[in-house]
């Protein structure tokens, strides 16, 4: 049963510049809930912070060869990517306990697009990634990582990498309107990131690996963006595992946008 008496209304058709105006202002919703209730970011500051510094210091001299410091500069552009992938859990948790406070019939009596309160919900999340790229970035500067390139280029990697994490996080959005609890979302969304974080070339290369798990490493959306930001962040190359990561990201969208909002209108509905 709801927690709110509601008025439904039609649908409201709108162009799409009003819409994301919708879904912007219903972002500002969002964020100041994560400021007022910051322990929020908690999970995603410290995940990171305790990957780095655990295999860092406790398997980096082994994985490494020996050279802390070179494992150091290959596995910083690997756990960004990890962190803002493993952010995006939060976002299916928190649209999960909305609907089952019955803020969804609120939104479904209010003047606004359809896809607003999903839209605005995962431009929020844009404070999780920034806040936890922001206290990894320092974290490892402090322990010896540096950029090797330029600045330009450290700030062409970060909105790249917030794009990805925003494109993943749809998967999460429609787990959230599918299920019933908020622990089944993050329990799914653990079992899905887990294995595509450690199938990757995030703490070890690829080549170590045996071939048929090497095979799917290489092309590991995790992998590609690790490999794209490793290429922006320290040299190398970067067209090519950028324009797998662009395919992933585009394909991630496509299918669980619209799967996302057909389970909220249903879930709303």
């Amino acid at each position: 049963m709801s927690a709110y008496t509601v008025t439904p209304q039609a649908p409201l058709r709108v162009g799409p510049l009003q819409a994301a105006r919708h879904g912007l202002a219903l972002a500002g919703r969002g964020i100041t809930k994560i400021r007022k209730t910051p322990v929020q970011l908690v999970d995603v500051i410290l995940t990171p912070v305790v990957f780095l510094l655990m295999f860092v210091y406790l398997f980096g001299g082994a994985i490494g060869g020996g050279n802390v410091d070179a494992y150091l500069q290959t596995i910083v552009p690997g756990i960004m990517v990890m962190t803002v992938f493993q952010a995006s859990i939060g976002i299916g948790v928190s649209l999960n306990t909305d609907a089952g406070t019955g803020v969804f019939d609120r939104f479904r009596s209010m003047p606004i697009a359809r896809s607003a309160p999903l839209v605005g919900a995962v431009l929020a999340d844009l404070v999780r990634y920034l806040v936890s790229l922001a206290v990894l970035l320092a974290l490892a500067t402090v322990m010896g990582y540096r950029v090797e390139t330029t600045p330009l280029a450290l700030l062409v990697a970060v909105p790249l990498l917030v794009a990805f994490g925003l494109s993943f996080s749809w998967i999460s959005v429609f787990l959230g309107m599918l299920v019933k609890t908020p622990g089944s979302v993050q329990g799914i969304m653990t079992i899905l990131v887990l294995p595509l974080t450690f199938a990757s070339n995030v703490f070890v290369p690829s080549q170590t690996m045996p071939g048929w798990l090497q095979a799917w490493s290489e092309v590991n959306p995790v992998s590609l963006m690790s490999e794209t930001l490793r290429g922006l962040m320290n040299g190398g190359a970067v067209a090519g595992p950028l324009l797998g990561s662009l395919l992933w990201m585009a394909g991630v969208v496509a299918v669980f946008f619209p799967l996302a909002m057909r389970a909220y209108r249903k879930n709303a509905g």
